[in-house]
């Protein structure tokens, strides 16, 4: 009888050729349904959620100067931040912003690896938010294990239903809420309960509460693991002085087994028990025992549990924990880790990113909460008028970034005898955009050409608010 193996199609394998070989591309989700544990890490990142939805839920809600405090108005291209108002002229501060949000990135992981995903991101905030929900509904990990395995009956529907609805329901919420960082949440309600809602505003608001309901109730840790672009590149701003999820391989393996009062040390064991609670609580299912991978969010969930786990053997807590890989090859303590936290890569992010939001805060504070354009009007660059003056017309568009009335006092200067014909006094209503014709003139014998002049505009409210806007004046030959 031969001994060879025969594969399926009854051909020896030494025949099968590599195009024969299908693999798969595509890995299929299993569902991950994670433990529920306690401890300091899990404690920071409930606090970070409660602090990132009491702001995210609730600044909406207040008002300044009696408008909402926060309101980005896209229809009147205004963005109101408590008591600045901002233009799209003031684009410079959003792109000072965006960059200051890079750089305390690769700052932060750089110091701690993925702070961010492990306790700030949204998709980790509301992933907690489902997760504890459908825990609150279908009860702990064994309770909803058993109820996926069990056939469909009237209990099972009852209680999936009631997930899902409120599932649904704070996912709308949530999409009410983000919309109404750009259409005034007050009348946004009014209007819902009217069914008056706009069809933009109704699009939005589905749109984002079907995105959170996808992302957090079943997508969760599919988003980290290939949706995300941070998980790929994380690895280019790590280096062996960066804190991360670490399993002590040394103390803990050999793994196995044992009773509370076994000494493992007598039976050649680790400290690890083998008990693969880290895999149960982590949200992404990998076994941090396989050493750092880049499904790792760095939530600290494992070191949380394991710590549980050998302080019920009597073992020292730390076989998982946050660490770098320098600290674990040269056995360092908590005083040498930090002080190698201080190093050149860390001080170069830290100054830069230190020096932009100065920047930007001082420029905030100079800002002059008043902007001039001055348009030439080019239906007639020049022409003479009584007594041979030679007049310019000119388009002034003021915006008033303040919330109060500004009355403006106009003035000219640059030539010999140069005068405003029009009316020196303005009034610019609150955040309005006020245009107006401007007519200037000079005496009669300027020589020709184009001649630098300045238009002065002073707010009679605040002396602080003085714009000098330059152009030119045509006198024709």
């Amino acid at each position: 009888m031969s001994n060879s193996t025969v594969l399926p199609d009854a051909r020896p394998a030494a025949d099968v050729e590599a195009d024969d070989i299908e693999v798969s591309l595509y890995e299929s989700r299993k569902k991950i349904q994670t433990r529920s544990v306690t401890g300091t890490f899990v404690t920071w990142r409930w606090a970070l959620v409660w602090f990132t939805q009491i702001l995210f839920y609730g600044l909406p809600w207040f008002n300044w100067n009696g408008r909402q405090a926060i309101l980005f108005d896209l229809l009147s291209r205004r963005f109101y931040l408590g008591g600045l108002v901002l233009y799209p002229q003031d684009f410079i501060y959003l792109t000072g912003l965006l960059v200051m949000s890079a750089l305390s990135l690769f700052l932060f992981t750089a110091v701690a690896g993925r702070l961010w995903c492990g306790y700030a991101c949204p998709q980790t905030v509301y992933t907690e938010i489902f997760m504890w929900i459908e825990k609150t509904i279908e009860g702990d990990r064994a309770a909803r294990i058993r109820l996926d395995d069990s056939p469909l009956s009237g209990a099972k529907f009852g209680r999936r239903s009631a997930k899902h609805l409120a599932w649904i329901v704070f996912a709308l919420w949530t999409g009410f809420t983000f919309v109404g960082y750009f259409t005034p949440i007050r009348s946004q309600g009014a209007e819902m309960l009217a069914g008056t809602l706009g069809a933009w505003q109704t699009f939005w608001i589905f749109f984002y509460s079907f995105a959170t309901y996808g992302n957090a109730g079943f997508m969760r840790e599919q988003v980290c693991k290939y949706m995300c672009p941070y998980a790929r590149f994380q690895s280019a701003m790590f280096d062996k002085d960066t804190l991360i999820v670490t399993y002590d391989t040394a103390r803990g393996e050999p793994r196995g087994s044992r009773g509370k009062k076994v000494d493992y040390k007598e039976k050649g064991l680790g400290a690890c028990v083998d008990c693969t609670l880290c895999v149960q609580v982590c949200p992404t299912g990998i076994d941090i025992r396989n050493g750092l991978q880049y499904e790792c969010i760095g939530c600290g969930a494992c070191a949380d549990v394991c710590d549980e786990v050998m302080g019920k053997f009597g073992y020292a807590p730390g076989l998982v924990k946050y660490s770098t890989q320098n600290a674990m090859t040269g056995g360092w303590d908590k005083a040498q880790i930090i002080r190698r936290a201080l190093r050149p890569r860390v001080l170069v992010y830290t100054t830069i990113l230190a020096a932009i939001a100065v920047a930007v805060g001082v420029s905030l504070y100079l800002r002059v909460p008043m902007k001039v354009d001055v348009i030439r009007d080019r239906g007639a660059l020049a022409r003479m008028v009584e007594q041979g003056r030679i007049e310019n017309v000119y388009r002034l568009q003021i915006m008033n970034a303040t919330e109060e009335k500004q009355v403006v006092k106009l003035a000219v200067e640059g030539m010999d005898g140069i005068t405003l014909a029009s009316d020196p006094t303005v009034d610019v209503l609150p955040t309005e955009v006020r245009t107006l014709a401007v007519r200037v003139q000079i005496p009669p014998g300027a020589q020709s050409g184009s001649h630098p002049i300045w238009f002065k505009l002073q707010s009679q409210n605040d002396a602080a608010i003085r714009l000098d806007e330059k152009t030119t004046f045509l006198v024709p030959r």
